[in-house]
């Protein structure tokens, strides 16, 4: 352990980077306790004994059209930060996710003789690979979350990076210890008794109004089961009853996704996160992915993956189903639900392909603790 003081100024500018962000910021005390943090983040980062000079709530610009209208903002933004940066000395800058944002200061601070560490790298293995020349020019240690990331990394580009291990790994097995305390309800408000099919439509509104609908005509053939909407923090009750009012056994909880599937027989997912986060919680369940006729025809085109779902990236087979556009209809859902639900062959292939999955992803041991001692390591040198 150095006497020296360090400095870290960390950027997170989402739910997720203030998640992993806050672990981080804890592991870095622990090692360090008298350490010195400022950055940008939310909640958990404060807690975790960070100073956050600027909450990512002002930060979510979604979309082509949305990052044009407020641009003003994103520059003026930048140019807070980089001065930020410059008055706090930073030994490191720590840059977690969020490429859009943090790459532009990776490259400003590299020109700044600063000490750049990112945290989460961006999926450049699936779109925008372009950009890994200017990464591995202005980032001085890139830790990685996903195991083939270190591969492609070293292979493709032979850059060495750290792989760390995935921090959802932590956060999900304490949620298992710590349990529930989540009493699912019907439409009445009375406390369901039946199984449970959680459904993850996703946390942007777009995305919620294609998939939903689909997800909610499925459940008038399980009326054995409650079907039970976890819903995003940011979109408002009201959203979702217009879709979901008229079905009997579906029922919605806000903002408690991981209660939710603690109590899970089965569940629907949109891609993304989630079917990492479904499948870490040993659920079974089928990705569901429907973007506008448009977006897929270009994503077509630019994205170049076998699967869409990082269950099935890090296994590197199809572990879950994937409907992806047309074939995401009643007809396919229906049919895949019930293998998962009826179908004891593939519930057991599927337990033993999870908790492979779970070995791969914490070879590492702790990832937000590896990725302290690695920061702290690089700094001292």
């Amino acid at each position: 352990m150095s006497n020296n003081k360090h400095k870290y100024y960390i950027i997170a500018g989402e739910a997720s980077g203030d998640l992993h962000g806050g672990n981080l910021v804890a592991a870095l005390k622990a090692l360090e306790p008298d350490c010195e943090m400022r950055g940008w983040g939310g909640d958990k980062m404060q807690a975790a004994g960070m100073e956050v000079v600027k909450h990512y709530k002002d930060l979510a610009f979604m979309g082509f059209a949305e990052i044009v209208m407020n641009l003003r903002t994103i520059l003026r933004n930048l140019s807070f930060c980089k001065k930020d940066i410059l008055a706090f000395k930073p030994d490191a800058l720590i840059l977690i996710d969020y490429p859009g944002f943090n790459l532009r200061i990776a490259q400003w601070a590299k020109s700044q003789g600063l000490k750049v560490i990112y945290y989460i790298s961006p999926q450049v293995w699936a779109w925008k690979e372009g950009r890994v020349k200017m990464m591995k020019r202005c980032i001085d240690k890139m830790l990685v979350i996903l195991p083939f990331e270190k591969e492609y990394y070293q292979a493709k580009w032979n850059w060495q990076v750290d792989y760390v291990g995935h921090p959802l790994i932590e956060e999900i097995d304490q949620k298992k210890k710590k349990g529930t305390d989540l009493v699912i309800t019907d439409a009445n408000g009375q406390p369901v008794t039946r199984p449970v099919i959680a459904l993850l439509p996703g946390s942007r509104k777009q995305e919620i109004e294609k998939k939903l609908p689909v997800m909610l005509a499925v459940s008038t053939h399980f009326p054995g089961y409650q079907f039970v909407v976890a819903q995003a923090p940011a979109v408002d009750d009201a959203f979702y009853e217009q879709f979901t009012g008229k079905y009997p056994n579906v029922s919605t909880v806000n903002n408690r996704t991981y209660d939710v599937l603690l109590q899970a027989t089965a569940a629907l997912v949109t891609s993304g996160t989630a079917t990492l986060e479904t499948a870490l919680f040993g659920v079974p369940e089928v990705v569901c992915y429907k973007g506008s006729a448009i977006s897929y025809q270009i994503a077509k085109r630019v994205i170049s993956i076998k699967y869409i779902s990082l269950v099935n990236l890090i296994m590197d087979k199809e572990v879950v189903k994937e409907l992806i556009q047309d074939a995401m209809n009643e007809k396919n859902i229906i049919a895949e639900l019930q293998a998962l639900l009826f179908d004891e062959q593939r519930k057991e292939q599927l337990q033993k392909d999870y908790e492979k999955l779970h070995q791969v992803l914490s070879a590492g041991g702790d990832a937000s603790r590896q990725a302290a001692e690695i920061i702290v390591q690089s700094v001292a040198q």
